[in-house]
């Protein structure tokens, strides 16, 4: 397996692109699972398949360019849109918390802000749960470890590091639709459906007063790259944490909504958290 993801790694964005959404089809024809919550989840923003049927090839994509992203030094051709308001926190002397639902080339997200802004803020800081397949645990160590990147564990003494990274102005990337484990999150309203939503992106910037960016990268057609939007939120975070993880979720909503045809609706969103893991 590690050298067939070499080999990936070498062939061009548009020609992963063309494969990865053969292999996005072909999953969603032969997992009636997966097809089915696909559906429903689309169904509950009010989107049909026919109106966000190419996420089903996006999803693909998102596989098939991973090789690429995590083996290869030089990233792929990214356009940022909206760096003045990263630029506006930071000139304020704030950490900023960024932002990204699972959508379009989310790993690209924080690739290329690091690549752009740390050598001037520090690395981003970022959570890393290693992967229980060996040979998948070493790849994405490798990527997690980029220049600029900063990997810190799924625990409290990850946290404590965003936390020290956020005071010294530094940047700190979150996916805060990822499903947290039970006891870190609330259930919260995401396309009118209770959620399990992670609290800690809000506790981030409530105890450190970090900006919030979203960030949203999507892929182009044919293999021509990336466009990285990124968007301040636009009111200050709730005082209270439950209030704040519904704003943050709402935001997310709004993002989602800008390219549906690129999200992952068949991530299980709504699934049960699972039971926190006990250090040994």
């Amino acid at each position: 397996m590690p050298l067939i993801f070499r080999f990936l790694s070498l062939l061009p964005l548009w020609l992963l692109h063309g494969l990865g959404a053969l292999l996005g089809w072909l999953v969603f024809a032969l997992s009636p699972t997966y097809r089915r919550r696909f559906i429903a989840h689309a169904r509950l923003a009010g989107y049909s398949l026919r109106a966000v049927g190419s996420a089903v090839g996006h999803a693909g994509r998102m596989v098939a360019e991973a090789p690429r992203l995590w083996l290869r030094a030089a990233l792929p051709p990214c356009e940022v849109r909206g760096a003045e308001c990263v630029e506006q926190a930071w000139a304020a002397g704030r950490g900023i918390v960024f932002l990204t639902p699972h959508i379009g080339c989310f790993e690209l997200s924080v690739q290329e802000g690091a690549r752009r802004w740390a050598p001037g803020h520090g690395p981003f800081t970022i959570l890393y749960r290693p992967a229980r397949q060996a040979w998948l645990a070493r790849m994405l160590a490798q990527a997690r470890q980029r220049p600029g990147i900063r990997a810190v564990p799924t625990n409290l003494q990850g946290v404590r590091q965003m936390i020290k990274a956020l005071r010294r102005g530094g940047a700190v990337g979150l996916l805060p639709d990822q499903v947290p484990p039970r006891g870190m999150g609330v259930w919260a309203p995401f396309f009118g459906r209770e959620a399990y939503t992670m609290t800690l992106a809000a506790r981030l910037v409530q105890q450190t007063g970090a900006a919030v960016i979203l960030a949203r990268c999507e892929r182009l057609r044919l293999g021509r790259g990336y466009v990285l939007h990124l968007q301040a939120l636009e009111q200050a975070l709730a005082p209270e944490v439950d209030a704040a993880v519904r704003q943050i979720n709402a935001a997310l909503e709004a993002q989602i909504r800008q390219c549906p045809q690129q999200y992952l609706w068949g991530y299980g969103r709504y699934k049960q958290p699972r039971e926190p893991e006990v250090a040994a």
